[in-house]
């Protein structure tokens, strides 16, 4: 099924230029590199007259530039922690290849990826360790199968939440924790037996004391921790995904791993949304960053496919995948010479929404990477959970090719251009009376859908916003019986020449009938940046609602809870003020994207730091409850 939408709300080049004059709006920037997207704290490292240049050059491009499958792009390696990457070469997957690096080279090789000087990358002590009967895992908290991972409706109940809406204003900081050498943190936290879950930049997975902030177990992996850590109660493991691609399952009382898999061959391939459990299998969106290689004229766009791969839970083993775009085949070339391999990209950003009624699997598609433009992009897909043949699939955008040659101006950006229209956010499953069931879809174009579960035919259309490349829908909707919560980015620049109309900006948040799409109250978003970068007031992050409040994390750096009746707001905190953290450190906030916040007997846990693509850093880890 096709459906073609408006792009009314968004011009770009010239006719971009003569809006703003018109609107006496200011003139939109575009970017020259996408390092101006990164926003890093501490001293940083020319890559161009780094020492470890040549060393990667010829130690290690050869393999990393596209040469073997699998093997991490530079775009990956400069995400990593420098010690990781040491480690790596020293006593990791990679010893043999760096065996002729002396160990100051391998140094080198570390600071000229991450353009991070070794020796102010400090970690410090970790957390302290629990003792007594803070140490155990209390088994009686069996964790109850919402959120991320389980249900998309991002909705707490009151039995778990154990927070009122009258005692929500009284809401105040417990403790913080500075996550170490931390910039962004994309993991959801989640709390199960007892414990509170949450991972971090540097690969490490902590079991925190919900009260104390001491540990039960920390566990280092390799890679950042991409995604929400899902509890599954039945089996008393974690799983979760990483930056490489790679889909991670733990004990849960213990912090051993179990299992990892890499879930593509594809040097780009990222675990963006969070794997879904559900009738006896995993489901595992696949996403990539090869969208970003295309900021290099030189390179071959592109040849990623975005999937859903469906795996045993207990083992690993794939047993179905289901591809959004078509095959990659070369389409002729770039104004400068370099090949076009398409269709490709349509990456799963979100996490998938299992029905077990239907024994369905529903999820959303992002952009193309390249020309041409297929059938697969900004697109819902219905799928049979149990061999993942397609049911359906609605595209609500049509022709949306797109990379980041686009925003730099580059002849690598395909011919569609744009207008990055991903449906980002998980597809609701929402019950809306007497049986009847309605999806309900975020995108980055600004509008809210309902599509019929069955067919895939769209029902209704609401536009709450003006959209575009930081524009519209993000991260995550919420939903409180047939009331959907949806946050609204819409950066006001973007960095691509592109001009939006602010007459339908619609940064904040929104609430939904979703039986018909009608509007219950809108919250639009004050300015308060004051000039500041990497500040916008939208809402980026998913978004979390208990009975009768919606828990939202805005990007510059405050967390609001709305009154679910009205929009009003009940209580807020700035995330970015420095905060007196474990072990004598002192944690400040950022922008906040990604994850949302958790809540747990009366606790509010959330995350502040989101130092990429044009966003503040951060380091906070903060716990909020009731003032005694």
């Amino acid at each position: 099924m096709l459906l073609r939408t408006s792009r009314l709300a968004v011009l770009s080049g010239l006719a971009a230029l003569a809006l703003a004059a018109g609107l006496n709006a200011a003139t939109p920037t575009r970017i020259k590199s996408t390092e101006e997207m990164n926003s890093r704290a501490g001293p940083t490292i020319n890559p161009e007259t780094a020492p470890g240049r040549p060393l990667f050059e010829q130690h290690c491009a050869m393999c990393h530039l596209g040469g073997v499958p699998k093997a991490p792009s530079p775009n990956f390696l400069a995400m990593l922690a420098p010690d990781a990457i040491v480690s790596a070469l020293t006593n990791g997957v990679m010893r043999q290849q760096a065996a002729s690096l002396t160990p100051a080279e391998k140094i080198q090789v570390a600071e000229y990826l991450t353009k991070t000087p070794y020796a102010s990358y400090q970690r410090p002590a970790p957390p302290p360790r629990c003792k007594g009967a803070a140490a155990k895992f209390d088994m009686t908290d069996i964790p109850a199968d919402i959120g991320w991972g389980h249900d998309n409706r991002r909705f707490i109940p009151a039995n778990i939440a154990g927070l009122a809406k009258a005692d929500v204003p009284k809401l105040k900081l417990k403790w913080a924790f500075a996550y170490p050498a931390a910039t962004h943190i994309r993991s959801q936290p989640t709390v199960a037996w007892g414990t509170l879950f949450v991972g971090s930049q540097d690969g490490t997975i902590y079991a925190f004391d919900p009260d104390t902030g001491c540990t039960k177990w920390t566990t280092r992996l390799s890679a950042e921790v991409r995604t929400a850590i899902v509890a599954d109660a039945a089996t008393k493991r974690l799983t979760f995904g990483d930056l490489l691609g790679k889909v991670h399952v733990l004990d849960a009382l213990t912090g051993k791993e179990i299992w990892a898999s890499r879930m593509s061959d594809h040097a780009d391939a990222t675990i963006t949304g969070t794997p879904t459990l559900g009738g006896g299998l995993l489901y595992v969106p696949v996403s990539s960053l090869e969208v970003v290689q295309a900021g290099n004229p030189a390179y071959p766009c592109c040849t990623f496919r975005g999937s859903v791969v469906a795996v045993d839970p207990a083992t690993g083993a794939e047993k179905w995948r289901a591809y959004t775009a078509g095959q990659p085949v070369p389409q002729g070339k770039t104004a400068d010479g370099t090949p076009i391999l398409g269709p490709s990209g349509a990456p799963v950003w979100n996490s998938p929404t299992y029905d077990a009624a239907t024994n369905r699997v529903y999820f959303g598609s992002g952009e193309n990477y390249s020309t041409p433009a297929d059938d697969g992009s900004d697109a819902v897909f219905a799928v049979d959970a149990t061999t993942g043949k397609r049911i359906w699939s609605t595209q609500l955008t049509l022709g949306d090719a797109w990379n980041v040659g686009c925003m730099m101006g580059l002849g690598s950006c395909p011919k569609e251009g744009g207008p990055d229209y991903d449906v980002a956010a998980s597809p609701l499953l929402i019950d809306t009376g007497a049986g009847a069931k309605m999806l309900v879809i975020g995108q980055k174009s600004g509008q809210a859908w309902g599509l019929d579960p069955e067919t895939g035919k769209v029902r209704w259309m609401t536009r709450l916003g003006h959209g575009g490349t930081q524009g519209g829908v993000h991260f995550g909707m919420s939903a409180e019986g047939s009331r959907v919560f949806v946050p609204i980015n819409d950066m006001a620049d973007t960095g691509d020449a592109r001009l939006y109309d602010p007459a339908i900006r619609g940064a904040g948040l929104h609430a939904l009938d979703a039986k018909t799409g009608n509007v219950i109250w809108q919250a639009k978003a004050k300015d308060n940046c004051e000039g500041r970068k990497f500040c916008d007031p939208g809402i980026s992050a998913a978004v979390t609602s208990i009975p009768g409040v919606v828990f939202g994390g805005h990007l510059d750096g405050m967390l609001r809870a709305y009154d679910a009746d009205t929009g009003a707001v009940l209580w807020q905190y700035d995330t970015t003020q420095p905060m007196p953290a474990l072990g004598g450190q002192t944690a400040k906030g950022g922008s906040m994207s990604g994850p949302g916040a958790a809540v747990w007997k009366g606790k509010v846990f959330v995350n502040s730091g989101y130092g990429m693509y044009s966003h503040a850093p951060g380091n906070a880890l903060m716990v909020f409850e009731v003032a005694k």
